[in-house]
Parts: C-alpha cells; structure tokens; sequence
C-alpha cells in the first residue's frame, strides 16, 4: 500500500470516527452513525483513526459527502473546506493551489473593492488546512503562473518535480555511498530554506489585522495538524522532503500564536506536531532561528511559555495525574528547547577551549549492579541532548545569550512537578515517560537541586545495601557510611591519609553518606559534625602562609599557585571535599572565581574568564586590544611574559617559541591576548588544577551534575548565597518546647535579629545551621526551629546544627536574650556536648 492510499484511509477511519457514514440504523461500533457510539474530539479520533487502520477494523459502506470528496481527488478543493463555514460555491480564485505575496494581495485587493472577504477566507482556509499546498506557498523561487503544476502535461509534472527537487533530495542518493558518515547538518547549510521569510511577514502583516482571516488560521490549523501528525509518526515526510519544515516555519511566523483564539486548540496541536519532527529538523530550526535576532527568538520563547503556564494554571495535577503527562505541556517544552537553543547560538558562543574528559573510561568488568539488574538506576546520566548533538553546541558553550537563561525557567511548572517521579522518568524511563530534567532550562536551581539531592540519596543506599551484601559474603562487619575519625590538631594529614586510602582501594565509598568523629569527642554526627570538619579543612587548606592558594584583596577570591610546593594529593582532598559538600548537601565558604567551576564542567579558561579572577591582568589586556595607537612602537611587548614565584621572584615564560623576539604587534595582538590568557588559567596551574578536578569527579562523576547545571548553578550548590533575608527565614521557622510566634520571648527574639548588622547575622547563621550562606534558594528554604531550653537562666543558648535548632532559655528580657545570644554566637567555635 503506497502513502497516499494509507493515508485516505485513515483520514475515511477518521471522519466515520467524527462524522459517521450518515446511515441511521448502522451497526458498526467504530462509526459515529450507531446509536451506541460514544463521541470523539478530533485528537481522540486521530488516535483512534490509527489504531483501526493498524487491525484494518470494518469500513462502512456507505461514505459522508467529505469522504467522496477524498476518494474523488477531481472534486473542488473548496467544497473540502465546508466544514470551516466557507462558502461553498466557486469563485475565481479557486484554482490557487499556494500562496504568494503577489496572489494574495491581488485576492485582498479584489475583497476590498468588493467590501466583501469570503474569497480570501476561502482561500486562507483551504492552502492553510492542507499541508502539501502551504508547503509550496511563499517559495524564494516564487512559480510563474504559467508553471502552475495543475496546467502541466504528464510529462511536464516528472519534469517540474525533477527541477523541483530541493539540494537534499538531489544529493540524497548519491552522496549516500559518497559520504555514509556525512551528518545531515553538513549536507546543506541549515539556514537555507526556500521560503521568502520576509514576504510571509509582510503578508501576516496586512492579513492578521482581519478578524474574519485571524479565525479562518485558527480553523485551517485546527484541521491540519492532526494530518501533520499523522505524516510525521508514519510517512517519514521530513526524511523524504525536507521542505516540509516550511510549514512550520511559515506557521509560526504568526505573531498572534499566543492570543487566546490559538491557546485552547490550535496552538497545542500545533506543538504536539512540531514535537514529532526529527532532531535534525528541529536543529535547521533552531539554526535558522538563531538568525532572526532577538525579537523573534523572544516572541517564540513568549509563545511557547505562555502555551505552558496556560496549561498548567488550567489543570490540577497531583501525584496521580502528573505533569509529566500532560501532553500540552510535554510538546510545548520541547518546542522552547528550540528556542532556548536559538537563544544560545546567536548569542556569543564558545565550542572550542574544551577541558579533556577525565571521566569517560568505562570498565569491561560486570558491577555488581548489573549483576543484580539494577544498571539503569545507578548508570550516568544523559551525556548529551541529542539536539546538542545535532547542533554541534552545549549550554556550556554559552558565554552570553540572546535571551537570559532565567528568561526560560517557567515558574508554574517548577510549582506542580513531582520531583521524585521525574527522577524515576529521568533514570529510568526515559524511553517512555518525558522528564523535565531533560529540559533542564525550564526548571529553577531550587527544582533541580530536588532532583540532584535524589539522585545522591539513591546512590547512599546503593551503597548501603551493597555493602551489606558484600559484608553476608564475606562475613565482615557492614560498614555503611563514608567514616572519617580525624584529630583536630593533625585534621589534613588524617583526613588526606584517609581519603586518600579510600580513593585508592576503593573510591565508590566515597558514594556513601559522610560520617566525621573528631577524636576524643562525644557526638553524633547528624550534619552538624560533617559542617564543621568541612569548615575547619578549608580553614586550613585555604591559610594563604600554606601556599597552595594565592588571594586576592581586592577580588576576595583564591586562585591556585602555580608555584606551590605542596603535592598533587593535596588538591585532590579539595577537590574530593567540594564533591562530597554536594553529595552531602552541605554549604562550603569557599571563594573561587566562575572560571573554576566552568572548568570543573569541561570549559577551558579564556581572555574573558580573567575580568573576575585576574581584574587588573584584564583590564591591561583589553587596553592592549582597544589601543589605536602604534601597538609595537609605543607598547614595546613581546611574546615574553613575567611573573613571580612563591618567593616572590620573577620568572620569565615564552608564549611562542623565541617569544623574546617576536613583537607584538596590532596584527597578532589578539593571539598574545590569547596565548597570555590560556597561560594564566590553564597551562600554569594545569598540574594543580587536574588533581584538584580528579578529586571532584571522585565523587561526582556519575552525577547528572554536569548535565543539570550551568557553572553559576554550581557555585551556588557549593557556597550557597551571600544574599541573607531573615524576614523569609522568620516565616519558615517552627515553634517547640511550648513557644509560638506569638510568644513574647520569640518576638524578642526576631526583634533582636533584624537589629543586627551583617556581620551579626552570619555569626548567628553560622552558630546555629553550620554555615554563614543562605542555602538554594534563599533562607525560607531553611527549616529552622527555635525550641524553649527553659525558664529564666544565666545559661547561653544553645543548638543542634545537625537540625538547625536553636534552644532557647525563657528569658526575662529583650536585653538579657541580646546580650546572651551575643556571646553564644561571638564564642561558638568547636565541638561540645550539650
């Protein structure tokens, strides 16, 4: 059965479905025309329209006035439209087989003169409902009306299609056995379609201002998209004719997509169709785009997001009914992905200075969690979006887009998405359930952070449960948790000697939850313990008399010393620990420029990276840039540069062979730039810094942290943020012990809060949780619960920092609760029973 004969008979499947055979005493359950047949919407039909077609279920007999007009191919096009309330009868435009700037003016000069717009609602109606006549509609190439296939002889259609034939087709068979491995974004250049955008802008533009002409669009679109699916699951269309995109492209240069007429139906089928289209399709989109600028790439972006957040706000969902499954909402993300990618690649893109993957050896041998059928959990997350892959760009790549990333986080998803479920799609799923984790642009930090702290959990009691088994085999005592018992006085030579046995014999106990014992000392580590231990080691590691790290005063941040005397192991243990505040969900102070964490995600260091790490360096850098003077003459620079050790003596390095006797000039002044800058962040400090990123991926590197989150995104995991509001943390905060917010000792206490300055306020941040920065998202993501410890007393308060509690004496007074949570939180350092 060739295509088109399939497809008239699905479309007969489908209008039994809708419209019957028109036979009152019909029998037949699968027609619209039995008594006990229960009515279908269109999409429902479709489907159903499929699945008879699949089992070639019962066709009646007895056909509608639509169908015959199917089966008839001579019957007029327009009599197919009648459906759409257009007039039946035809005018002089009815042999308009597709638009273009030229007919469609004359048509709308012709309704003008006649007061009268039904010709070109007819006309509208019936190129926009059929998907092989608005594909050959605003051509570059436009066809004379001479050439009008319907005027041609047999001969003359072979011919036309031959001359009709796009660059794809003809290079499809021969270029095959030429080039097997030759991508298809190789093969043409994306961004060559043969539709004239600016003529389809030009005619919305005089069209769209027509009530009457806007809900025949509405209509046409309602009625093609259900056939564009169709070709699109079964046809391969796009395969066969990529010209077939134009449809889309033509239809979403429609500026009022995202008005209410098109929210309800068109536009959502529209989406589910464009979802369907394959990745290298959606890349020449994406691409073609991504040369528009700006304000169409937003108004796209707008579209689809409000597509989303009108579904949502419509819809309830809960643990039974996901969002995940909410067709809409799944088809419109995948469309912004488009966009968010447009986005990325008109903006300022890097593909190159990529770090090497440590990370990408895989072992021959079974782990046990194949063993146990259990790989699908624990494997790595997705390397790479497969439209990444097509594009040949990743979010990483970005150094500044057209549109913010923010822009394209939809706050409304982010509030209704089950995050365990879309874990569970993400991992393993992900063949048959869509998970917005691979749209991360859509989800905030917060969101994901959800979804990266299920993953670290899974992957505990993974570990967990491994070692119990392992222990039944060997009949040794279980050991659960990643234990470090270190002495406070010797703390980096025990926790360097211990991490780095572990690391060796075994590294994937560094997947298990952290466990810290300061030796000597009673207590249970609950969190708090493991927040100390990581404060103290940086304390230590990042003491500038130590050397490893040079800071900068005026920046406040480190930077590895690439004339530092310590060992590699060492950076590794930091490394190790940055890891392990992730995986553990715990807060570092730790401040390193954004270049670190964009290496940490595979980005080399370049010129722009100096202006937060080395602002001076930059700033003399960009001098030498925009300087329009004599650059050899007046600069006097080589390709020789200076800098200084540890003990502060200089030390001479050449960028270039013979560097000393090369000038440098306007001409190569961007490669000395370059070569300077490449020097700086990544040759000089390379030995340091890969020890320091095999650490971290020691712990990491089967995370989907990589795939989730952008370098900012990183930063933020790892030190939280500088920005404090205690008044969210007030609203968050749980009563015990016998207090409430009404309580007068609690409004004391919040009174003195917000009294204090900064400085006072990270001290108590830092008492009672463990650390001085807001978690993600800010303080009211902070549980904190203040508890009654007491009546009056002489006592300091106290907490538990394992659970953010605060224990808190009755005080008499507002001045007595100040003055003895001022010393509480002035003299808290160290580890003490309560």
């Amino acid at each position: 059965m060739n295509r088109t004969t399939a497809k008239h008979l699905i479309e007969r499947y489908f209008q039994q479905l809708t419209e019957g055979c028109g036979n009152g005493n019909c029998t037949n359950e699968f027609c619209a025309s039995c008594c006990n047949f229960q009515p279908l919407d269109k999409n429902s039909a479709a489907a159903k329209a499929l699945e008879m077609f699949k089992i070639n279920a019962k066709l009646c007999p007895h056909i509608s006035k639509r169908e015959s007009d199917t089966l008839h191919p001579d019957a007029s096009v327009d009599e197919k439209m009648s459906d759409m309330d257009l007039s039946p009868e035809k005018e002089d435009f009815s042999d308009v087989h597709y638009l273009t700037e030229n007919n469609v003016c004359t048509i709308l000069s012709f309704c003008e003169e006649q007061g009268d717009y039904s010709v070109l609602i007819r006309v509208i109606g019936r190129i926009f409902s059929t998907a092989e006549t608005l594909m050959k509609s605003f051509r570059k190439d436009e066809p004379n009306p001479t050439d009008d296939l319907d005027s041609l002889t047999p001969t003359d259609v072979d011919k036309h299609k031959k001359q009709s034939e796009t660059p794809l087709e003809k290079r499809g068979a021969s270029s095959a056995a030429a080039f097997p491995d030759e991508s298809p974004r190789e093969m043409f250049d994306p961004c060559e379609v043969t539709v004239d955008i600016d003529a389809v802008r030009r005619v919305y533009n005089r069209l769209l201002p027509i009530d009457q002409v806007e809900t025949a669009l509405v209509n046409a679109l309602i009625y093609l998209t259900p056939n564009m699916e169709l070709d699109l699951d079964y046809l391969d269309v796009y395969e066969n004719n990529p010209d077939y995109l134009n449809i889309f492209i033509i239809v979403l240069e429609n500026s009022n997509l995202h008005s209410p007429e098109y929210l309800e139906v068109a536009l959502p089928q529209f989406c589910k169709a464009m979802s369907k289209l394959p990745v290298t399709a959606l890349a020449r989109l994406s691409k073609l785009w991504s040369t528009y600028g700006l304000p169409h790439i937003r108004r796209m972006m707008e579209t689809f997001q409000q597509l989303i957040t009108f579904t949502v706000v419509s819809n309830e969902y809960d643990g039974e009914n996901l969002v995940n499954d909410d067709e809409t909402v799944v088809a419109a993300t995948q469309c912004l992905k488009v966009a968010f990618y447009a986005s990325i690649l008109g903006g300022d893109v890097d593909v190159e200075h990529n770090e090497e993957d440590d990370d990408d050896s895989e072992s021959d041998e079974l782990s046990l969690h194949e063993l146990l059928g259990e790989e699908r959990l624990y494997k790595k997350g997705p390397r790479t979006d497969p439209l990444e892959r097509e594009l040949g760009v990743r979010s990483i790549d970005c150094i500044r887009p057209l549109i913010t990333h923010e822009d394209f986080v939809n706050e409304s998803v982010n509030d209704v998405v089950e995050m365990d479920k879309d874990f569970t799609f993400f991992k393993v799923n992900a063949e048959t359930k869509f998970s917005f984790q691979s749209c991360p642009f859509i989800l905030s930090v917060i969101t994901k952070n959800q979804g990266l702290y299920y993953d670290n959990r899974i992957r505990m009691y993974s570990e967990r449960r491994l070692t119990a088994l392992y222990s039944m085999v060997q009949g040794q005592q279980p050991n659960p948790y990643l234990k470090l018992k270190v002495r406070r006085d010797h703390l980096i030579d025990d926790a360097l000697v211990r991490l780095e046995m572990i690391s060796m014999e075994n590294p994937s106990d560094l997947k298990k939850q952290l466990f810290v014992e300061f030796e000597g000392e009673q207590g249970v580590d609950e969190g708090g313990v493991s927040k100390e231990f990581f404060l103290l080691v940086l304390e230590e590691i990042f003491n500038v008399d130590i050397g490893m790290f040079t800071y900068d005063n005026d920046t406040k941040v480190f930077w590895f010393n690439s004339s530092s005397l310590e060992n590699e192991a060492q950076y590794t243990l930091i490394g190790i620990v940055l890891g392990l505040a992730i995986y553990n969900n715990c807060i570092l102070d730790v401040h390193f420029p954004m270049v670190v964490y964009r290496k940490l995600l595979g980005k080399k260091g370049t010129y722009l990276d100096l202006s937060d790490s080395h602002p001076p360096l930059y700033q003399s850098l960009k001098g030498l840039l925009e300087y329009t003077g004599n650059v050899e003459e007046d600069m006097s620079l080589t390709f020789q540069i200076s800098h200084t050790d540890l003990f502060g003596n200089p030390l001479l390095y050449d960028l270039k062979e013979e560097g000393d006797q090369i000038p440098v000039t306007k001409e190569n002044r961007q490669e000395f730039v370059d070569l300077y800058a490449d020097y700086i962040l990544n040759e000089s400090v390379e030995r340091q810094f890969r020890a320091f990123k095999k650490g971290f991926l020691m712990v990491t590197n089967e995370s989907p942290l990589k795939y989730l989150f952008r370098p900012e995104e990183v930063e933020l995991l790892i030190c939280g943020s500088r920005k404090l509001d205690f008044e969210a943390l007030e609203k968050t905060t749980e009563y015990d012990g016998g207090y409430s917010k009404d309580s007068d000792i609690i409004k004391y206490f919040w009174e003195t809060i917000h009294s204090f300055a900064e400085e006072q306020k990270r001290l108590f941040l830092q008492f009672t949780t463990g650390t001085d920065r807001a978690p993600v998202g800010g303080l009211g993501k902070l549980k904190m619960i203040i508890a009654k410890n007491g009546s009056d007393t002489d006592r300091l308060p106290t907490s538990h920092t394992c659970f953010n509690a605060l224990l808190l004496p009755e005080y008499t007074s507002k001045e007595k609760l100040k003055e003895r949570l001022l010393k509480a939180i002035t003299y808290a350092k160290g580890f003490g029973m309560l």
